[in-house]
């Protein structure tokens, strides 16, 4: 009865909040659209009226979490016409700080059961689909290109993802070298 008194974006808003705690303390297979509904105070099927399905809730908890981290920041630099190793340096230190801290490590695992997991979801922010790369590297052509870039994405979410303490400064760094490394390598390479 409550569900019909509240307005769409606080019931979307407390789902959003309910699996995020639930997220903390349990497995993403372990937490159910019924829990979160539950939790949030929302009619069981609220979940599937706001987001179509558990998948979708959490890309869009991801989303509203994570996207305020790196849109402004990737946005300056690539405005800027930054270096491959600038705009590493925008993606990477908002995992650092993710992973000095307890919720930003739930995100990170999150990130990772969904980017890993090659999970089909509707991102909606331009950082978060992969063609949004594309033409960020020179002299590389747009398939490539999006190819060398999940690649280091799939291996800066293994390394910030996994359910390891916080990397050290030598590992950030080494990572880093890595990433742009394989970003800037010529190309013509063995198919």
């Amino acid at each position: 009865m409550a569900e019909r008194t509240t307005a769409p974006a606080e019931t979307r808003q407390r789902l959003l909040a309910a699996a995020e705690r639930l997220l903390l303390t349990e497995r993403y297979e372990d937490v159910s659209v019924r829990a979160i509904c539950a939790a949030a105070g929302a009619n069981p099927a609220a979940v599937h009226y706001h987001f179509g399905s558990k998948d979708a809730l959490v890309s869009a908890l991801l989303e509203a979490r994570l996207g305020p981290l790196w849109a402004e920041r990737l946005s300056t630099v690539t405005a800027a016409g930054g270096s491959v190793p600038e705009i590493v340096d925008a993606v990477l230190a908002p995992f650092a700080d993710l992973a000095a801290d307890p919720l930003g490590r739930l995100h990170l695992r999150l990130l990772a059961h969904f980017v890993l997991g090659r999970h089909m979801t509707g991102w909606q922010q331009p950082w978060f689909r992969l063609g949004s790369w594309s033409g960020l590297l020179p002299g590389i052509g747009d398939d490539e290109s999006r190819r060398r870039w999940m690649l280091a994405f799939d291996l800066i979410i293994i390394r910030f993802g996994g359910a390891d303490a916080e990397p050290s400064p030598a590992a950030v760094a080494a990572l880093r070298d890595f990433v742009i490394a394989g970003l800037t390598a010529p190309s013509g390479g063995a198919r």
